[in-house]
Formats: structure tokens, C-alpha cells, sequence
């Protein structure tokens, strides 16, 4: 004979529970300590919680609730009933509140290297919201690189070099980087005959002076003397300052198309240097959830879309 499931093995203590309705309203008595206070708590009226009461002791053939001028006690049958049924609705309330938290929108946290969070992804948040409706994201703008994993998120948007990436992170795309100027700094300034006279240029640098050192090397420009000028936070910081005319620096379409299809910006050369990528990690407790899945494709589509 084949063994009955889970399902059918609960189906057959259908007769032996008491109804529901009366098991709520001895609870309530026995939590409240009053017929009446039990009413006002469950949102009856108390003749119809000392009839639930009489009639579950009916059922069960025992005295549970002692009633006086004081209020109502539980003898020990009632006690013994008490414990269990506070138990059993402690298991469901628990259950209910973690099937309504899933139900609503999940929260992702999402860290970004920050110029892409301020340029690229920022004026893209009704897309991504169009694209993930039911997830709140939590948008945070920090530089991230390979090797730090000590960030509290669940995606993180990281750049470094593609071939050295975190354990576990995919690669999203190597943007061809190169160097742009504002119409007012090629007013005041000439522009460089050549790639390598841009060493004696107003170069725009980030936190160090190697992101402009590999760059130009990768450019095939001999180095001939170490690099200077004043070096500034982020990325956002070098467009902002190249915008005002203050120079030149690199920068990627993702970074500035907009201003360089308005004439604010202008690119310098013909130039197709890929200096690393951006790359998206997911937390190890998370990358098989739905809503990391859905954020992954949704970047990638839109990132080679901008390309």
C-alpha cells in the first residue's frame, strides 16, 4: 500500500480540531483574563466569546474557564489548552507575517562606481524602475575596486581590470575612454598637434596620476618625465571641471554623451583605448535571486545600448 502524503495524513485531524472560531475567542480570555476585554480585543461582542467558550468546553467535555465578579481564570485543563493553542497561533502569525513580506517589493542594494551612478545610471532611474516595478532599489555611489569586498550591498558595480576580476563577478562592458575639452578651454588654448604633445597639456587627473600614464602609454606616447597637475576625487569631479574649461581629461561615452551630442564637450583624437571595465558582483547569498537576475539583464541591455 503506497504511503499517504503530508497533505492527506493533515487532512485526516479534520474532526479532531476544535473550530477555529472558539479556539480564538478561549484564547483571547485566557491572554485577556476578562470575557469582555477578550470581545473588545478580537472585535465581538462578549455574549458571543462566553458562547464560543461554553461551547468549547462542550466539545472537549472539559471545565476550562472559571468565571467571577474578577474576571475569568483557567482551571488546569484550560491551562494545558492555553499553552498549545498560544503556541499554534504564534506559528501561524509567524508564517502569515513572512508570506506578506514577500509579497511586497524587495529592497536591493545597489553600490556604483560613482561617476556611472551620477551620469549614466542616475538619469536612468524611471527605466530601471519601469524594469523592476516591484523591487525598491537602494542606489549608492562608492569606488569600488577589485579586491574590496567589505561593502554592504547586494550588487556592487565595480571597475578594474578585466582579467583580474573578483571571484565571482561578471564582466559588463570596456568603454572606449578618450580625452575631451570644453569649446571654451579650445578658445584659449591650442589644440595639440599630436597625442604626444598632451604631456604639456592641462591634463585633468582622479585621484593618481595613473589612469592618464596608462592611457597614454596604451596611446603608444613616450613618457619622458613624470606626470603632475592637480589631481581631483572622482570621475565626476574631472568632467565637472573639464565642462568649466579647466582642461582635459578622459572620459568615456557612458560618461558624457550627452554633453558631447549637446557641443559641450568636444573629443580629442581618433582614438580606440579600452582601459579595463565595469564589472557587476553579486552578494554569495544572493546571485540566484530573481530580482539580481532581472537587474543584471536590464544593465547589460542597457549599458551596450550607450555604448
Amino acid at each position: 500500500m503506497p504511503p499517504r502524503s503530508n497533505r492527506e495524513s493533515e487532512g485526516s485531524l479534520r474532526g479532531r480540531l476544535p473550530p477555529l472560531s472558539m479556539l480564538r475567542a478561549f484564547e483571547a480570555v485566557g491572554r485577556t483574563g476578562s470575557m469582555r476585554r477578550a470581545a473588545e480585543d478580537i472585535g465581538v461582542s462578549h455574549t458571543v466569546v462566553s458562547r464560543h467558550v461554553r461551547n468549547l468546553e462542550s466539545w472537549l467535555g472539559q471545565k476550562l474557564v472559571q468565571s467571577s465578579p474578577r474576571g475569568a481564570t483557567l482551571t488546569a485543563a484550560g491551562e494545558t489548552l492555553f499553552r498549545a493553542t498560544c503556541e499554534a497561533f504564534k506559528s501561524i502569525a509567524k508564517t502569515a507575517i513572512q508570506l506578506r513580506v514577500d509579497t511586497r517589493a524587495r529592497v536591493l542594494r545597489v553600490c556604483c562606481m560613482p561617476g556611472l551612478a551620477a551620469r549614466w545610471l542616475a538619469p536612468r532611474l524611471t527605466a530601471m524602475r519601469n524594469a523592476l516595478p516591484d523591487v525598491d532599489i537602494n542606489l549608492r555611489a562608492l569606488d569600488y575596486g577589485a579586491g574590496n569586498s567589505n561593502i554592504d550591498a547586494d550588487l556592487i558595480i565595480g571597475f578594474g581590470d578585466v582579467a583580474n576580476l573578483p571571484s565571482g563577478a561578471k564582466p559588463l562592458i570596456r568603454p572606449r575612454m578618450f580625452p575631451v575639452v570644453s569649446p571654451e578651454w579650445l578658445a584659449k588654448n591650442d589644440v595639440p598637434p599630436t597625442l604626444q604633445h598632451l604631456l604639456g597639456s592641462d591634463l585633468i587627473h582622479e585621484e593618481s596620476y595613473e589612469q592618464w600614464a596608462a592611457w597614454l602609454e596604451a596611446a603608444g606616447v613616450a613618457i619622458n618625465r613624470p606626470l603632475s597637475g592637480i589631481r581631483l576625487g572622482d570621475a565626476s569631479m574631472g568632467f565637472d571641471a573639464a565642462l568649466a574649461g579647466q582642461g582635459i581629461a578622459l572620459t568615456t561615452r557612458l560618461m558624457v554623451a550627452k554633453d558631447m551630442d549637446a557641443g559641450h564637450l568636444i573629443e580629442l583624437f581618433d582614438t580606440d583605448i579600452r582601459l579595463g571595465g565595469y564589472f557587476l558582483e553579486a552578494r554569495e547569498d544572493g546571485k540566484n535571486r530573481s530580482d539580481v537576475e532581472r537587474f543584471r539583464s536590464w544593465l547589460v541591455e542597457a549599458l551596450n545600448e550607450d555604448r
